[in-house]
């Protein structure tokens, strides 16, 4: 049988090369059936081929059932797969098996080429980097491709795997499901002017984008170095396109246009269509109707001091039932989005899209519109507002033994911020928190120091990594980088959202109403034995065999607790950790410890969360806006769709972050600084400064006056001809090179020696050069793009 491929626009053609199935196994595709003899237990070759067959769908039970394995025999086929899977053959996902690079049959793609046929070719987005470069998927549009789904170069489509031969520029061919977003009209760029009378022109930021003469009749107030967008107004046959400036965002330093550079290199949708503005403008507030009324129970929101929505309140209490000597009453009561966001209306498709919202440094990029966000469904003080609200009952071991939930009417009792509270609690009142001090806030923190001692016994996973911030100037330039207090007011509320999530899940899982799971898988057998080749350099083992926990992660952090290799050691073990994402098939989250964990306590920010609210809505009968029966099989591709989102947002984030810093480093400019070698690579290492938290390159090609080889096991670069060894971990002096803003990548130069550790000494064999740097490291090139990220 033989398929057609088509044309961008999804029309058969008769000049392009028919595509037939595959009939091999190919990294990522389908694979024929293996023969089998009746009755006999299959072969390596067999159980891998049945996997290749069936990407992201044969778990063990599916294994089991095709080769028709019962009784004692499945014991040795458990067997086989552990064994598969630590030699790195297979992996385990979401209790299912893939091999290593194997994409899940529905996933999110972006579109960034077309083939020798003009066919689209696009990579996946929610890939993790540390299975390499990103796979080129062939995806094919024709008469089964949804109306007005027809993606482009720029765009982002959501696909499901074909059983199709990709050619020979691909790994995979996809067939597109449903068109997620378009690339953005405006074009991006720089104000760039030149001398005399010629006409200024548009410096684009993707450079694959050619250079545009701008039409001087309204520059808004631009001048040389803003960044604008722009549109083109005519395509001439001889010179540059014209283009007329749409927008000014301001000087290139600025976080304004920082950040619109990130969101337009990542797609993020950030204007409201006037339908989505218009529908939220017709929403009314919310009287009690039907809800319980809980405007009497003194709930408070504590959030930063700059929040501009509050979509989670809290209370606490003593449990004065006899039988519960020492528990607690704690109370969550989290915005009722679901009331003003309906299934199928405009607000609720520009949600889906979005995803989630983003945070910049001085501003969000909302997923719902601010009448929505920062008003009807924000927990403000004083002010009724609808919510979705659990009452958990906590005994004294912290462990929770009851929870129901309940649709009510709020009054929330005091907004305030988590230092604020903090201060309070320290001794530290102020106006508004003294009264509060005895009757709200001395509760909460007896009931947070109970459910301390459940998450103790629990132990999840216990990183320490403070975040870095940045504080802005007015003109919205960097002032500093700071790292924040973590505070017992943050992770206050933390546990609680956490106890809140697990009940949203359990409810849902009794009520078998299907949800979408908050998942996170233990790591991969590769992940691992890196870490376990860097814990060796450390004098420190992870088991050989045996399933690992959070605590086993636990006892090595405390291991290095107050250490000068505390924050690698963190920093190591938090990247041998696979990505959480979004799935109706529950796995567990490994990280928290927990068998089941849904998001629910954010819904003004992130889609997942409304899609719990309305599966509790469904389930306990709360209303006709509940989850509609026909999303339930559509719950897997939102799932990948939000979890792309999430992903793009995160890179979104700290590519804005990495570029202010950039900027606001080219000022500094031959200044010395101190860090750590925070990775190591066989091009050189990457340096992290200790007073901002900034990340940096040196090419080892400009180390001192040797060559340099990198030695993976030990995560370290080695003289060939002194020994000199510089580390994962070690403590070095740089000089600031050379600041690249558009790429957020900054290049240094070592000026501290290295050590001369055993493996070093030995290969050095005698040599007469010198151990250490005799005169400042040579500087040179810059490599364009290289960032301070691995």
């Amino acid at each position: 049988m033989t398929t057609k491929r088509t044309n961008g626009g999804g029309g058969a053609s008769d000049q392009r090369p028919v595509r037939a199935r595959k009939s091999a196994a190919k990294p990522g595709g389908r694979a024929a059936k293996p023969a089998k003899t009746p009755g006999a237990f299959p072969s390596r070759e067999d159980i891998l081929a049945f996997v290749a067959e069936n990407p992201g769908k044969a778990g063990k039970r599916e294994v089991a059932r095709h080769f028709g394995i019962v009784g004692a025999a499945r014991i040795q086929l458990k067997r086989i797969l552990k064994d598969l899977a630590e030699e790195g053959v297979v992996e385990k996902r979401q209790k299912r098996l893939i091999r290593p690079g194997d994409l899940p049959p529905v996933f999110v793609v972006y579109l960034n080429a077309r083939d020798a046929h003009g066919e689209l070719l696009g990579e996946p987005v929610n890939w993790d980097e540390e299975a390499g470069a990103p796979p080129k998927v062939l995806v094919l549009t024709g008469r089964d491709t949804p109306r007005g789904a027809t993606p482009g170069i720029g765009d982002r489509a959501l696909v499901r795997l074909a059983d199709l031969d990709p050619g020979p520029e691909a790994a995979h061919a996809a067939r597109v499901l449903k068109l997620l977003e378009r690339q953005q009209g405006a074009i991006l760029g720089i104000l760039r002017e030149r001398a005399g009378h010629m006409p200024p022109y548009l410096e684009p930021i993707d450079r694959k984008q050619r250079e545009l003469d701008i039409d001087t009749s309204d520059l808004k107030e631009a001048v040389d170095g803003d960044l604008v967008s722009v549109e083109i107004t005519r395509i001439g046959r001889y010179g540059a396109p014209k283009a007329r400036i749409v927008r000014r965002f301001g000087s290139l330093k600025s976080e304004m246009a920082v950040s619109e550079i990130a969101l337009q290199s990542h797609g993020i949708p950030h204007v409201f269509p006037a339908a989505v503005e218009l529908e939220a403008e017709r929403a009314q507030p919310v009287t009690l109707g039907k809800r319980e009324d809980w405007r009497k129970i003194p709930f408070i929101t504590i959030d930063p001091a700059d929040a501009k929505d509050h979509d989670d309140a809290v209370y606490a209490e003593a449990d004065e039932d006899p039988a519960n000597e020492g528990g607690h009453v704690v109370f969550v009561a989290i915005a009722d989005v679901a009331h003003y966001v309906r299934p199928g209306t405009a607000l609720d498709r520009e949600a889906h899209l979005r995803g989630n919202s983003v945070y910049f440094p001085d501003r969000v990029i909302p997923m719902l519109p601010e009448r929505i966000s920062n008003d009807l469904c924000s927990l403000k003080e004083g002010v009724d507002r609808p919510s979705m609200a659990v009452r958990m009952v906590f005994d004294k071991t912290g462990r929770k033994i009851a929870h129901t939930f309940h649709r009510v009417l709020i009054r929330s009792a005091a907004k305030l911020s988590y230092s604020q509270a903090q201060a309070a609690i320290d001794g530290q009142t102020d106006d508004k928190t003294g009264p509060l001090l005895e009757p709200i806030l001395k509760p909460l923190w007896a009931a947070y120091a109970c459910l301390t001692l459940g998450r103790d016994a629990r132990e999840p996973l216990d990183l320490d990594l403070p975040e870095r911030k940045i504080k802005l100037k007015a003109d919205g330039t960097v002032d500093y980088v700071f790292i924040p207090d973590r505070l017992d007011a943050h992770k206050l509320i933390e546990e609680c959202m956490i106890q809140a999530n697990v009940s949203a899940a359990e409810t849902l899982e009794k009520r078998k109403v299907p949800l979408l799971y908050r998942i996170h898988d233990a790591s991969s057998p590769e992940k691992l034995q890196s870490l376990k080749d860097f814990l060796s350099t450390l004098s420190m083992k992870l088991p050989s065999s045996g399933g690992l926990r959070p605590a086993t992660f636990n006892g090595i952090l405390a291991k290095v607790k107050d250490t000068p290799q505390a924050h690698l050691v963190n920093e190591v073990i938090l990247r041998s950790q696979a990505q959480a994402e979004y799935a109706p098939e529950n796995i567990g989250h490994f990280g928290l410890n927990l068998r089941r964990y849904a998001h629910f306590t954010s819904p003004i920010r992130r889609y997942a969360d409304l899609i719990v609210h309305r599966g509790l809505i469904r389930a306990l009968g709360f209303g006709s806006d509940g989850l509609p029966e026909e999303i339930d099989g559509k719950l897997a591709a939102i799932g990948a769709e939000v979890s792309a989102a999430e992903r793009r947002a995160m890179l979104a984030e700290r590519d804005t972050i990495d570029r202010l810093i950039a900027l606001w480093m080219s000022e500094r400019v031959g200044a010395r600084f101190t860090g750590r070698i925070a990775g190591v690579v066989k091009s050189g290492m990457f340096i992290k400064l200790d007073d901002t938290g900034a990340d940096g390159f040196i090419p080892a090609s400009t180390i001192g006056h040797d060559y340099y080889r990198y030695d993976e096991a030990s995560h370290a670069l080695i003289g060939e001809r002194t020994g000199e060894t510089h580390q994962l971990g070690d403590k070095v002096e740089v000089e600031l090179v050379e600041a690249a803003p558009f790429a957020g990548a900054l290049r240094f130069a070592l000026l501290s020696e290295g050590r001369i550790t055993a493996k070093g000494a030995r290969r050095k064999g005698g040599s007469s050069g010198p151990g250490g740097r005799s005169s400042p490291a040579r500087k040179g090139g810059f490599t364009p793009g290289r960032r301070g990220k691995r």
